[in-house]
C-alpha cells in the first residue's frame, strides 16, 4: 500500500489536482474487500482536502469477503457507494462461473451495506453464459429487485485471453434475445438504461466521467489514467510496480483518436455525440440516421435509443 500511496502523491501533482475538485473515486479491479480496511486509511489521509463535498466514492466488493465490519470501516472513511460482484443468485451458475460466494452471502452483504447506511448500492449480473434461459435470468433480476439497490450492471459474458474460460470458449452463448430480455425486465422494474451495461435510479458519476473522456487518475498496478490527450499505463506486473510505482507507458492520442472514442462511447451511453465534433460527412450520415429514427437530435446532441447497436452506428458515422 505504501507504493500505491507514493504513486497517488505523484499523480496528484501530475494532474495538478485542486482542492475540493475530485468528484469521484472508484476502488476496484480485483477484490478490494480482501484488503483490510485499515490499509486504505493512508490513501484517504493523502486525499483529505482534495475531495468535493458531494463526492461519489465507490468500492467494489465480493459478497464472501465484504464483512459487516469491513463495510462499516470503509463507510466510516467516506465510501458512500458499493458495487457487489454478484453475477447470479443461481447456485449452479455461481459454481460454474467459479464464484466463491453463495446466494445467501450475496443477499446478506447487500442488506448489511444498506443497514450500515450506504446511500447507493449496485450489483453485477452476467448473462449469455451457457444454459442461461429467460427463466433463470428473470429469477436473478426478480431477486435483485427484492434487495435495497438502486443500480445494476448487467454484462454479457466475454471470453478473455489468459482466463479460465479462454480454454472453454463454448461456455459463452450468443443469444441477442437474452440481451433485450434482460434490458426489458430491468427497465420494467423502474431502472433507467443509461449505458449499454448499466441501469439505475442512480447514475454513477465515475462511469459518466469515463464516457465523457474526462481526466482521471489511475493509481495501482495496471490502473489506466487519462489527462488531456495522454493516457497513462502503469505496469501490470506486480513485482515491477512494487519496484517502481511511477513507471508507466504513455500513449498520445491524436485529435482523430479522441473524436473516435467520443463517438463510440457517446453512442453506448446517455452522453451522446456533440454535433460540433463531427466533420461534414459524418454530420450528413448522422442526419440520415435521424431520418431513419436510429438516432435522435436534441439541443445539438445526437442520442442513440438502442445501445446494443452502438458500435454499428459508430462505424457508419465514421465512414
Amino acid at each position: 500500500m505504501s507504493q500505491l500511496i507514493k504513486q497517488l502523491s505523484f499523480e496528484l501533482k501530475r494532474f495538478e489536482a485542486k482542492k475540493g475538485a475530485i468528484d469521484s473515486i472508484f476502488i476496484g479491479g480485483g477484490t478490494p474487500s480482501c484488503v483490510d480496511a485499515k490499509l486504505y486509511e493512508g490513501v484517504f489521509r493523502l486525499l483529505d482536502g482534495y475531495l468535493a463535498k458531494d463526492i461519489e466514492i465507490t468500492t467494489e466488493a465480493n459478497p464472501n469477503s465484504a464483512t459487516k465490519e469491513w463495510l462499516k470501516s470503509m463507510r466510516d472513511m467516506g465510501v458512500n457507494r458499493v458495487s457487489f460482484g454478484v453475477q447470479s443468485f443461481d447456485e449452479s451458475k455461481l459454481k460454474a462461473l467459479a464464484r466463491v460466494h453463495t446466494k445467501t452471502q450475496a443477499i446478506q452483504a447487500i442488506e448489511d451495506a444498506f443497514d450500515i447506511g450506504y446511500e447507493n448500492i449496485s450489483l453485477d449480473l452476467i448473462y449469455n453464459y451457457q444454459n442461461d434461459t429467460k427463466e433463470l435470468l428473470l429469477a436473478d433480476i426478480t431477486q435483485a429487485f427484492k434487495l435495497p439497490i438502486n443500480h445494476i450492471s448487467a454484462y454479457e459474458l466475454t471470453i478473455e485471453d489468459g482466463t479460465k474460460f479462454a480454454l472453454t470458449p463454448q461456455v459463452k452463448q450468443d443469444d441477442e434475445n437474452l440481451a433485450f430480455f434482460v434490458q426489458e425486465q430491468i427497465v420494467a422494474n423502474g431502472f433507467e438504461h443509461y449505458e449499454i451495461s448499466n441501469y439505475g435510479r442512480y447514475k454513477s458519476t465515475h462511469n459518466i466521467g469515463y464516457w465523457k473522456l474526462q481526466d482521471y487518475m489511475g493509481v495501482g498496478s495496471g490502473a489506466v489514467g487519462m489527462k488531456g490527450n495522454h493516457r497513462y499505463y502503469p505496469t501490470t506486473n506486480l513485482d515491477s510496480y512494487l519496484a517502481n510505482p511511477l513507471m508507466c507507458d504513455i500513449e498520445e492520442l491524436s485529435t482523430k483518436d479522441i473524436q473516435t472514442e467520443k463517438i463510440f462511447l457517446g453512442l453506448r451511453s446517455l452522453v451522446g455525440i456533440d454535433a460540433k465534433i463531427l466533420d461534414n460527412d459524418m454530420l450528413k450520415r448522422a442526419k440520415i440516421l435521424v431520418a431513419e429514427e436510429k438516432l435522435y437530435l436534441k439541443n445539438g446532441i445526437f442520442y442513440n435509443p438502442n445501445y446494443f447497436v452502438a458500435d454499428e452506428i459508430a462505424l457508419y458515422i465514421l465512414g
